[in-house]
């Protein structure tokens, strides 16, 4: 079974050593639900993916791309949301954004 969340999140710009991202911060229940999904993930198949990621079908708007979401030291989860999907639904850094995340 496949579990969906649905949030709605500002996008941060987040300035790295060597490029600038667009980020969105999943917490909450939504954080809850992927730290499980994460862990059962360990269980099962007996070790993590990179850096601790689970990997998802994220949609912003109309635009659907297959990615990770990344755990962060306080519990949320990091979307990387990249200039191509910023430009096709028109955001922009601190502007609020609907995700939806598939679970895989």
């Amino acid at each position: 079974m496949t579990e969906r969340l649905q949030i709605t999140a500002e996008i941060r710009r987040w300035e790295g050593g060597k490029a600038v991202y667009h980020v969105v911060s999943v917490g909450g229940d939504a954080a809850e639900a992927i730290t499980m999904h994460e862990r059962l993930h360990r269980l099962e198949f007996g070790g993590r993916r990179g850096f601790g990621s689970v990997k998802v079908i994220a949609k912003v708007g109309e635009t659907r791309w297959k990615t990770s979401v990344f755990p962060s030291k306080t519990g949320e989860w990091w979307l990387l949301v990249g200039k191509k999907v910023l430009k096709a639904e028109a955001l922009a850094a601190s502007e609020l954004a609907h995700v939806e995340l598939e679970l895989l």
